[in-house]
């Protein structure tokens, strides 16, 4: 009987403390911008070194953090897709997204420290979730809901104010009304209409 490979079980196990670490930073790092990663290490039950393997300086972990929840929100728009009506997919992903603006604003916070650092990296751009934005509207187009010629770039333009409300307030219902006014303004003018 072969031998299983002595390290398939440590890619697991390494996997695992990779997975565990990027939850417990996603939480500490959205309650505070500078927060120590040895308060990471330690609340995700991993030693320093095996923190260090995985993110050897904070902006690696942020990155990190910030491609993974990019391509979370990017996702949503296929999913969204296959199983609504275009119309009804991009309204509700435009509320996943306020979900992601509002919920990671502690997020944002860490990736403009890492980022402004003389000789840090740059600031990641929203290319999945721009992709996204530009399926959902085409898929719009198309379905004869939206106002022809909304590109991905016009989109984030119009949706801007959502990054101007306090995600410390009940910034629920006026995320809804906002996004609510965008629909109306996108449907204006719409040939199936």
């Amino acid at each position: 009987m072969p031998q299983p490979k002595k390290d398939t079980p440590l890619r697991s196990d390494a996997q695992r403390n990779r997975e565990r670490i990027l939850q417990v930073a996603m939480v500490e790092l959205t309650r505070c911008a500078d927060v120590p990663l040895s308060t990471i290490a330690k609340r995700a039950g991993v030693g320093q070194g095996t923190f260090y393997r995985n993110f050897p300086h904070r902006e690696a972990l942020v990155l990190e953090l910030y491609r993974y929840e990019m391509q979370q929100v990017a996702e949503a728009a296929a999913e969204l897709l296959e199983t609504r009506e275009p119309e009804r997919a991009l309204r509700e992903w435009m509320d996943h997204l306020a979900r992601f603006a509002m919920t990671k604003a502690g997020l944002a916070d860490a990736i403009r420290l890492v980022t402004s650092a003389p000789g840090g990296p740059e600031r990641p751009g929203p290319t999945p979730v721009v992709d996204a934005a530009g399926t959902l509207l085409r898929a719009n187009e198309e379905a004869g809901t939206i106002r022809p010629g909304v590109t991905a770039d016009d989109f984030f333009l119009i949706i801007g104010g959502l990054w101007q409300i306090d995600p410390r307030e009940d910034w629920q219902p006026r995320a809804t009304r906002l996004l609510d006014i965008v629909m109306d303004g996108l449907r204006a003018g719409a040939p199936g209409r």
